[in-house]
């Protein structure tokens, strides 16, 4: 952040004439302006300054995201700007990501409730959702399971893409199921989607999926330990798996075949961690998905795949 930081709010006090009679557009702009020259990181939901700026004053504002833009040239009373400067301030200099000030965060077009509970849904895996993962799924799947679910969204966002899945979210943070209760009773999903406990399969004795996806843990010790400040107000547990990242997604492995219809699918997500993964086991043929973002670190593996290279990952 720049050494001459003045807290926003704190200078609409001293000099409250100077901001009377902004416009949403003008409050938009500084916003930009000082976030461009901090050193706050973007990658919670937005990437870019103007739009974290937009993320907060339409809180800030209770304004509709959808709201035209014509909203831009509305002028603004000196309690509204200072309402957004409180923000600004805080995600400047708390570091906190914005989603975290709203409680609110977006994904695959739909709102879901956040809080420091769980992480900021950013996963790429939002993509394949909205495109049915076809041409992979070779039928709708009836039953679906989010594993690492956090605050649901995944297999919230699953629900809605295949209208008459039976969908469960599961964790071993019960804080995190908390939060995706709240996601399910939001969305009034509670009768096709559940919130179950669990590590990993333990809660899932002789059940079957026919999807699996997972965001789970991935980041290795020197990402972890080179991380964005943003970040580490993040659930730990939602992140960090050992020296290479992969801890979690090693037992989720020699398990997931276990609990897999014959055609189901898993699919993964491990970032920067699929160098790891690829090294860790050269012999399989991960399919790796390409996003037009160029995201990437998700892979899927069949049933059949798993069993064939079960020892492998044993």
């Amino acid at each position: 952040m720049v050494a001459s930081y003045v807290g926003l709010s704190d200078q609409i006090d001293t000099d409250a004439p100077s901001f009377a009679g902004k416009t949403i557009r003008q409050v938009l702009k500084h916003g930009e302006t000082v976030f461009s020259q901090s050193d706050i990181y973007f990658g919670h939901g937005t990437d870019n300054a103007w739009d974290e700026a937009v993320s907060l004053l339409l809180h800030a504002l209770n304004l509709d995201p959808s709201a035209d833009e014509s909203i831009l040239d509305l002028e603004l009373t000196g309690q509204q700007i200072k309402d957004v400067f409180v923000l600004f301030d805080r995600r400047l200099k708390e570091r906190i990501p914005a989603p975290y000030i709203t409680g609110q965060a977006w994904f695959c077009g739909l709102p879901f409730i956040v809080d420091s509970r769980v992480i900021v849904p950013r996963s790429p895996i939002a993509q394949l959702i909205m495109d049915y993962f076809e041409p992979w799924l070779n039928k709708a799947p009836a039953r679906i399971l989010d594993l690492c679910c956090g605050g649901g969204c995944i297999g919230i966002s699953c629900a809605y893409g295949f209208d008459e899945a039976e969908v469960i979210l599961s964790d071993i943070s019960l804080d995190a199921l908390a939060v995706a209760e709240l996601n399910i009773e939001k969305h009034k999903v509670q009768n096709r989607v559940s919130a179950v406990y669990s590590d990993l399969f333990s809660g899932f004795s002789g059940q079957l999926f026919d999807l699996i996806v997972s965001n789970p843990p991935y980041v290795d010790i020197d990402d972890f330990n080179s991380m964005p400040d943003e970040f580490h107000h993040e659930p730990e547990l939602a992140l960090y798996s050992g020296q290479d990242g992969l801890d979690f997604t090693r037992r989720l492995l020699r398990e997931a075949e276990n609990y897999l219809s014959e055609t189901g699918i898993l699919v993964v997500e491990v970032g920067n961690s699929s160098e790891a993964l690829e090294k860790a086991f050269p012999s399989v043929p991960f399919f790796w998905f390409e996003f037009p973002e160029g995201d990437g670190g998700v892979f899927m593996l069949s049933r059949e795949q798993l069993v064939e290279f079960g020892e492998l990952f044993r």
